[in-house]
C-alpha cells in the first residue's frame, strides 16, 4: 500500500513539473539600446567681479557675479536583453490542439511539396508550421503569439562611448547678496543678468551714515553645495565726504523750494562730480513740472542760463 501511494504521489509530482517546465513557449531575445550620460561635479565656484577701478570714487557701481561649475561627462551606450515567452493558458488548447493538428499535416505536405519544388518554398510553410503544429498539440504549451508575449530583464550590457569635461557659467541670477558697509549688513538681490546694482545715495544705503564706512564686504553663498565668496570694494574719502551733502541736495523736499533752488540743487550735484545723480535729479524736476508748462518753462530756462546746462524742451520731443 505504502509503495503504491509513493509511486502516486511521484506521478503527480512529475505531471506538474511537467505542467510547470512546459506551460511558456520561450521566444527570441528582444533588445533595446539607448545612450545614457552621467554628470558628475567636479568642482563648484562662485565669481564676484566688482570691476574698476576697485575703489569707489562714484557712488553707483554694477557688480556682476558669475557661478561657474565643471562635470566630468561620460556617455555609455546601454543594452538590455529581454528573454520572451507566451505565457500558458489551459483554455486556448480547446482550439490550438485541432489547429496543430492541421499544422502538422499542411507542414509534412509542404515539406513533400518542397522536394518536388527544389527547395523554394518559404520557412513560412515548411517549417513555421510545423513548429505551430507542435505546440499546438503539446497540451502543456501555448503557441507563440507576439501579441501575449511577455518579457523579463536577462541582461545589460553598457559599453563606455566617451568621457570629457563641461563647463558652464551662468549668471547669479535674481540670488541673494550680502553687503556689509561698517557695523551693518544689508540683504539685496541680483537682478536677472546677475547684476549686483550699488547706490551709496539709494536704499540702502541712504538711511545709513558712510562717513567713517571705508570698505564695502560682499558675500554670496551656495548652501545646497556649501560654497561661498567674498570680496571688497573700498569707498574713497572724497566720495565719503560728498555723501552727506549729495543726500541732502537729492533728498530734502523739493516742492517748497523756488527754482533757483532746484537749479542749484543740480548745478551743485554737477560741480561735486556726480553727474548721473545730477542729470537724474534733473529729469525728475522736469516731471514735477509737467502740469505746469509754465513753471516748467521757467525752470528749463534757469537750468540753461543760470546752471549752465544743455537741456532739450520736453515739449519738442
Amino acid at each position: 500500500m505504502f509503495k503504491r501511494n509513493t509511486k502516486a504521489l511521484g506521478g503527480v509530482a512529475l505531471c506538474g513539473a511537467l505542467l510547470v517546465s512546459g506551460c511558456a513557449n520561450h521566444m527570441s531575445q528582444r533588445s533595446e539600446h539607448e545612450e545614457r550620460i552621467e554628470r558628475k561635479l567636479l568642482d563648484h565656484s562662485l565669481q564676484i567681479d566688482v570691476g574698476e577701478p576697485k575703489v569707489l570714487e562714484l557712488p553707483q557701481r554694477r557688480v556682476r557675479i558669475h557661478e561657474q561649475r565643471t562635470f566630468e561627462v561620460t556617455e555609455f551606450e546601454v543594452t538590455r536583453r529581454y528573454d520572451r515567452y507566451t505565457p500558458y493558458q489551459p483554455w486556448r488548447e480547446l482550439y490550438e490542439i485541432p489547429l496543430g493538428a492541421v499544422a502538422v499535416v499542411a507542414g509534412a505536405g509542404a515539406n513533400v511539396a518542397n522536394i518536388f519544388a527544389l527547395g523554394n518554398l518559404p520557412d513560412s510553410m515548411t517549417h513555421d508550421w510545423i513548429s505551430y503544429g507542435v505546440a499546438g498539440l503539446n497540451p502543456f504549451m501555448n503557441v507563440q503569439s507576439h501579441g501575449r508575449a511577455q518579457q523579463n530583464l536577462a541582461g545589460i550590457d553598457e559599453i563606455q562611448r566617451d568621457r570629457r569635461l563641461e563647463y558652464t557659467s551662468l549668471p547669479w541670477s535674481e540670488r541673494p547678496v550680502q553687503v556689509k558697509a561698517g557695523k551693518q549688513t544689508h540683504e539685496m538681490t541680483t537682478d536677472r543678468n546677475g547684476v549686483l546694482r550699488l547706490n551709496l545715495l539709494d536704499s540702502p544705503f541712504a538711511e545709513q551714515d558712510l562717513s567713517q564706512v571705508r570698505t564695502l564686504r560682499i558675500s554670496i553663498e551656495d548652501a545646497q553645495d556649501d560654497v561661498h565668496s567674498d570680496s571688497s570694494l573700498a569707498i574713497s574719502s572724497t566720495l565719503r565726504g560728498k555723501l552727506l551733502e549729495a543726500h541732502a541736495l537729492i533728498y530734502d523736499d523739493l516742492e517748497d523750494d523756488e527754482v533757483s533752488q532746484w537749479v542749484h540743487r543740480v548745478k551743485r550735484l554737477s560741480e561735486l562730480g556726480l553727474e548721473e545723480e545730477a542729470s537724474e535729479l534733473e529729469q525728475s524736476l522736469i516731471e514735477l513740472t509737467r502740469n505746469d508748462p509754465e513753471l516748467q518753462q521757467e525752470f528749463l530756462k534757469a537750468l540753461t542760463q543760470d546752471g549752465g546746462r544743455l537741456v532739450a524742451d520736453p515739449g519738442t520731443r
